[in-house]
């Protein structure tokens, strides 16, 4: 006798339909529709979710429109890019991408002690999202993005090093979004917009 395997528990959900719910959250409780240990708790489940069946019980006695529905999920979550991706490796050198370069849909970059800086501004970026793995060891990358770009670097694991970020996580219709994730011992990664000073910008 066979064993029919599980049905899948569903879409998966973005951060953006995580934010979505928690607004609405927050304005059942400003109009005195929940209390604020109310709001607690559904937060907390709200920020647990993964699937969209695990958003509606926080919201099911709550009036408006649905959050999050297929429709919305396919809209407001690019799709990660498939392939493989284009390596670089520093080892204890340096790399450097400026200008006007082709950016692929996925790199993984590779620094045991070196620099990795790549510069997106002036790049062309063909691909609605740009898949990075970092390797990071006690290496540094730096990633400069366009002044419309969004960062999701929530999956960079870090041991003693440093992971930071200056620009928006949420992706935005029509704006590159940059999804890194990987790894860091006692290196540090930064994504940030470049610099402007006196008409220079770096």
């Amino acid at each position: 006798m066979s064993v029919q395997p599980p049905d899948p528990p569903g879409i998966r959900i973005s951060d953006a339909d995580r934010e979505r719910a928690a607004a609405r959250l927050n304005q059942a409780m400003s109009e005195g529709r929940i209390t604020l240990a109310e709001l607690e708790e559904r937060l907390t489940a709200v920020y647990a979710a993964r699937y969209e069946a695990d958003l509606r019980p926080p919201l099911a006695d709550l009036p408006g429109p649905d959050v999050v529905s297929p429709l919305a999920v396919a809209a407001t979550a690019p799709s990660t890019p498939a392939g493989p991706p284009v390596v670089l490796k520093a080892g204890m050198s340096t790399i450097k991408r400026t200008g006007d370069w082709d950016v692929p849909a996925r790199l993984r970059l590779q620094s045991s002690m070196g620099t990795i800086v790549l510069d997106f501004c002036d790049a062309t970026i063909p691909h609605p999202v740009v898949e990075i793995e970092v390797d990071a060891g006690a290496g540094t990358v730096r990633l400069l993005v366009p002044d419309d770009a969004t960062a999701n670097v929530d999956d960079v694991v870090s041991g003693m090093g440093t992971v930071k970020s200056k620009v928006p996580s949420r992706p935005r219709p029509g704006a590159p979004h940059f999804v890194v994730h990987g790894r860091t011992g006692m290196g540090s990664v930064t994504v940030r917009r470049r610099y402007q000073v006196g008409g220079l910008r770096f």
